[in-house]
């Protein structure tokens, strides 16, 4: 990928950076922020953004056309997974859902410019003030793109400098995106450093985390947890841990023609990304019904996959990740022989794909890869009683009911703990204004001022 050296990713091998490389790029950062970004209008941000995802679903566009070229190397997704996932986010980066962010978050979409009344304020004489930190610094982890590209868009929007530390192998997507913008703007672009070096490196995130006025990190609980005691008192730390995710079917849902959507939208639900993110489903509950019986659904369910791996292949896996696979394979192959409770469906000569239906309704954590569980369920009771062994780790949803029970089945689940619910088959596809892990998408960088007169 020949680019200009731009940013340090740009570089190769980042193993020689040092600790001063990394403070005197976090000050520049800081300065350039003064001059190019601190007091640009927001409408002048969003448009830009704007412009810059149109581009991206360009078909010629240069930076897309290196993205699905050269990406399935560099992330280990298919083309046509991976087209699919970057489609599904810069479809998203539009000035109306840009605006709807600031609109959600701030309340008044122009209080990142000026003091603003909102209307119950104007009662009183307040006016509000949003501002965002000089530098933000992300941690980000492993290829999936998308969680990182939202955080350099949330920083941009908050008129923040970034430095985006990648996980080792991590920079690929992230990189090119910031090629585009500094493409696009590039004063933008003097804002934004990419850096690709391994996790644990103390020194040089010291040095890092020393700059930074906010801190974000997504992985592990075991990594974030270690990170966290190194952030300067300051400094905010807003860490994202590991979530599970699942799919909620109603009988009513399957009744009728509704099925064999529902399927093919459950299959897209797996096969994007590969099932790598914490949005992906790990456990399909679905309701005994009369129409499509759970195990006919794990049937069906099995055969569209088969023919989305024609179409989206999955992308290869590690000698370790096939063996984790096979060794779950003939767990359940066991199990099968011996109970009529439990069948098993696999990709012919290879871990592709695997549905396991059981009976057994405790939420099972997959080995992912297109790794995924069908239970039956007799109602949302049973449902909540079966998720309750991964209480605080669930993040999202996918649900299919009727309109008359759809109401109550969403409070119940949003009271329990669930953090984002939304229709089968776009899990992997939030809207920018989401709130990972059930916080404020936007608001979470910022301060606030308050002037009352």
């Amino acid at each position: 990928m020949n680019l200009p050296n731009y940013f340090l990713a740009d570089l190769g091998d980042n193993s020689a950076l040092s600790a001063t490389i990394v403070t005197d790029a976090g000050q520049t950062l800081k300065r350039n922020r003064a001059q190019y970004l601190a007091g640009r209008p927001a409408s002048s941000l969003v448009k830009v953004l704007h412009d810059v995802g149109e581009n991206w679903l360009d078909e010629e566009f240069p930076f897309r056309r290196i993205a699905l070229e050269q990406g399935p190397a560099a992330t280990g997704f298919s083309r046509p997974v991976l087209q699919a996932g970057l489609d599904q986010f810069f479809r998203r980066l539009t000035g109306d859902e840009l605006l709807a962010l600031l609109q959600q978050d701030l309340g008044e979409p122009h209080r990142l410019d000026a003091f603003v009344s909102s209307a119950p304020e104007l009662k009183t004489g307040r006016r509000s003030f949003a501002r965002g930190p000089e530098l933000v610094a992300h941690i980000t982890a492993g290829t999936l793109p998308n969680s990182t590209l939202q955080l350099m868009v949330l920083s941009l929007l908050a008129k923040s400098a970034q430095f985006v530390k990648c996980g080792r192998g991590g920079a690929f997507l992230p990189r090119l995106f910031a090629h585009s913008l500094y493409e696009a703007d590039r004063k933008l672009g003097a804002c934004i450093e990419i850096a690709d070096w391994p996790g644990g490196n103390e020194a040089l995130e010291a040095a890092l985390f020393a700059e930074a006025d906010v801190v974000t990190a997504s992985g592990r609980d075991e990594t974030l947890a270690a990170i966290r005691p190194r952030i300067p008192a300051r400094a905010r730390f807003l860490p994202y841990g590991h979530k599970l995710s699942f799919l909620y079917l109603t009988k009513e849902s399957l009744a009728g023609f509704n099925a064999k959507k529902l399927i093919h939208r459950a299959a897209a639900d797996i096969v994007a990304w590969d099932q790598s993110g914490c949005l992906s489903p790990h456990v399909i509950y679905v309701e005994n019904n009369p129409d499509i019986p759970p195990e006919l659904f794990a049937a069906r369910l099995a055969g569209e996959l088969a023919a989305l791996e024609d179409s989206h292949p999955r992308g290869p896996v590690s000698a370790a990740e096939s063996a984790h696979i096979a060794g779950r394979r003939s767990i359940y192959e066991v199990r099968a022989a011996h109970s009529p409770e439990t069948k098993q469906w696999t990709s012919e000569n290879s871990t592709a794909w695997t549905v396991v239906f059981e009976a057994e309704q405790h939420f099972a954590v997959s080995c992912l890869n297109r790794f995924v569980y069908v239970k039956p369920v007799n109602d949302l009771d049973e449902l909540i009683k079966g998720i309750e062994p991964v209480h605080g780790r669930i993040s999202t949803m996918g649900l299919a009911a009727g309109d008359d029970r759809s109401g109550e089945i969403a409070l119940r689940l949003a009271n329990w703990g669930v953090t984002r619910i939304c229709p089968v088959g776009s899990m992997q596809d939030p809207p920018l204004a989401w709130r990972h892990d059930g916080r404020p998408a936007l608001a979470d960088f910022l301060s606030w001022t308050d002037w009352e007169t």
